[in-house]
């Protein structure tokens, strides 16, 4: 696989921390030149360091087109054209639906939601332009199972999914290539002390073997473990009643996994803090 990936310029958003910054390591350590973004400037320069000279650094705020913009530029002048770009920052407030802040609501749709909408409209046409490219965009499993207690971060996802699923037909005979990775629950700062239901918790570096897969044999859908796409598209053909019942068992309820989790609210009062204190990171 390394050699189909090997010379290949690929921008990460939110790639200082988490899934980012695994999927960066494993991308260096392939034979790609990388650009990190990240809200954090300071931890996307001292990344960048850590994974070697393959990989540059740069402030990067996806829920605004001047910053998005400045570091496509970045990334171009420093590495050359981008020949993916994966969207990877995201954030997640977990709790009941009625008590979910305004705020947590907002930056939600704002970074998960917009901040991947403002990349692929970005980066697309410059590569529809050199007719090659392509946009891996890290959601989750929530872009099919939508966990209790995680009502606002699933509608983002699904929103995310049924984004790209309309421009992948707009860019159909482009040359440029869309694909959606969705993994279940993911062992990082955003999932903290959330449950996984009936899947295994992933690793950072099983989301990032599957987005170097990808890279190297593109696919639109990918559900990380593999098996969560057929058996959701299963569940979805069953009377509502026992589809109700399967995702009962299936899917964790996460108000009650979450209850009095004092290491969820530390992650959340950052999610909630001045845009110069909060760090990004994408599972479920």
């Amino acid at each position: 696989m390394s050699s189909r990936l090997a010379g290949l310029v690929v921008a990460v958003t939110g790639g200082a921390r988490g899934i980012g910054r695994e999927i960066a390591r494993q991308l260096a350590a392939a034979g790609v030149r990388v650009a990190i973004g990240d809200r954090d400037a300071d931890a996307a320069a001292a990344t960048a360091a850590e994974l070697g000279q393959a990989v540059q650094g740069f402030a990067l705020d996806v829920t605004d087109t001047a910053s998005f913009r400045e570091f496509l530029a970045a990334t171009e002048s420093q590495l050359g054209p981008i020949d993916v770009l994966v969207n990877n920052a995201g954030v997640m407030w977990v709790g009941a639906f009625d008590t979910e802040p305004e705020s947590a609501t907002q930056r939600m749709l704002d970074i998960n939601l917009h901040g991947v909408i403002r990349g692929v409209r970005l980066a697309a046409p410059a590569m529809a332009a050199r007719g090659r490219g392509h946009i891996v965009t890290i959601a989750s499993a929530a872009a099919r199972l939508s966990p209790p207690g995680e009502s606002t971060y699933a509608a983002t996802k699904h929103g995310v999914l049924g984004y790209l699923t309309g421009v992948r037909e707009e860019l159909r005979g482009s040359g440029v290539q869309l694909s959606v990775i969705m993994p279940a629950v993911v062992d990082t700062e955003l999932a903290v002390g959330t449950a996984t239901g009936a899947a295994k918790l992933l690793q950072p570096a099983d989301v990032a073997h599957a987005v170097l897969h990808v890279i190297a044999r593109p696919r639109f859908e990918v559900t990380v473990p593999r098996y969560v796409g057929p058996l959701s598209r299963v569940v979805e053909v069953l009377p509502q009643r026992v589809r109700d019942l399967a995702l009962r068992r299936l899917v964790p309820n996460q108000v009650a996994a979450t209850q009095e989790s004092s290491a969820r609210t530390r992650y959340e009062s950052q999610l909630l803090a001045p845009a110069d204190t909060e760090n990004s990171n994408d599972d479920d």
